[in-house]
């Protein structure tokens, strides 16, 4: 008897196409009734992830380059520290900018949406890095304590901003975890400072951003390892550390979770890192995305890799390991869209 295909893929977020109107007249046609949210794709500065706050930092009267020339690793920018005779409780910041393109792009997803390009019923997913991921990236290790509070009060502005001016039915507020999930996973790295990076330190982060969310509001969380230059900072192991912290979360927030994607990198995909995901601790409710889906080898290779997941996960959405634009070409992100829709069925219209 043939397993059935899944017949939900998620998109994590940035996609790589011209625009947000050429991403939704794109990927609703081609996706349909697999997609239960839809991102904007993630244009223009946001293409680079929290690359598009470090201009804000920069220009923050609180903040100054590190007077010892320090540079972020991967992007060359200098590393921020707080200006002087400014202390912690000085820091303010105001609007990230997150809100305001939320607004733009859902008049996009309406205008989409009444063409017949988005299925009905599909919500508008905002994708935000966790401010751990902004603060932990682009300050210097003696100050990100006292920068982050801050931070993470304007981003929960910023959560409150778009609930405030997007209808909660249409609505799905994803947080990309990804320096959290490097610094939980443990391994040997040099990128990100080790400050107040316990793993309830991790947790309680995850309790105070979702606090404010309305019940109505759809929670999604994408975890992740990164992807500079199209390359994770280093690939897991194994799903175990994945498993711990979603479970974590999904014990320290209150809000229901909708939906958990995780990575499942090419050279991975075995019993061996699957494995653990038989420990997953969530709610019913709560559906799992698995990044199975490589350009490298299509539909066929993530069809093998949806059979050997299913043997420790038995339900469960396609997806690729992170978003697709940074460092990928038009022709690409297509060829990645037509593989998630070879892999994935698309369930049956509702009736009237």
């Amino acid at each position: 008897m043939t397993t059935p295909a899944p017949d939900c893929v998620h998109l994590v977020g940035s996609i790589g196409l011209d625009g947000v109107e050429d991403v939704f007249s794109t990927v609703g046609p081609m996706l349909g009734r697999r997609l239960k949210r839809i991102p904007d794709g993630e244009p223009g500065p946001r293409r680079l992830w929290v690359s598009f706050q470090y201009p804000l930092l920069r220009s923050s009267p609180f903040l100054r380059p590190d007077p010892s020339g320090a540079l972020r690793k991967t992007s060359g920018f200098p590393l921020l520290c707080l200006a002087e005779g400014v202390a912690a409780s000085d820091v303010r910041f105001g609007e990230l900018g997150y809100a305001r393109e939320a607004r733009a792009s859902y008049l996009d997803f309406v205008t989409a949406r009444e063409r017949g390009d988005i299925a009905a019923g599909t919500r508008f997913q905002v994708c935000l890095p966790t401010p751990m991921s902004v603060i932990y990236a682009f300050c210097t290790a003696r100050d990100v304590a006292a920068i982050e509070p801050a931070y993470e009060a304007a981003m929960v502005r910023e959560v409150d901003a778009i609930c405030r001016h997007i209808p909660h039915a249409d609505l799905c507020i994803q947080w990309d975890v990804c320096h959290d999930m490097i610094v939980w996973d443990g391994q040997p790295q040099d990128q990100f400072p080790l400050v107040n990076a316990s793993k309830a330190d991790i947790t309680s982060r995850f309790t105070r951003i979702c606090a404010t969310l309305p019940d109505d509001v759809e929670l999604g969380f994408h975890l992740c390892y990164g992807d500079f230059g199209g390359k994770h900072f280093f690939d897991p192991v194994t799903a175990r550390h994945i498993v711990d912290i979603a479970n974590a979360i999904a014990g320290a927030v209150k809000h229901p979770i909708a939906y958990i994607h995780l990575p499942v990198p090419l050279p991975r995909a075995t019993d061996d890192f699957f494995a653990p995901m038989r420990d997953f601790k969530l709610a019913p409710g709560t559906e799992i995305y698995l990044g199975l889906i490589h350009a490298a080898d299509g539909v066929e290779g993530a069809a093998k890799r949806i059979e050997l997941a299913r043997k420790y996960v038995p339900s469960f959405g396609v997806a690729t390991e992170c978003g697709f634009a940074r460092a990928r070409k038009p022709d690409l992100v297509k060829r990645l869209l037509a593989i998630h829709a070879g892999v994935a069925e698309e369930p049956a219209k509702p009736a009237p």
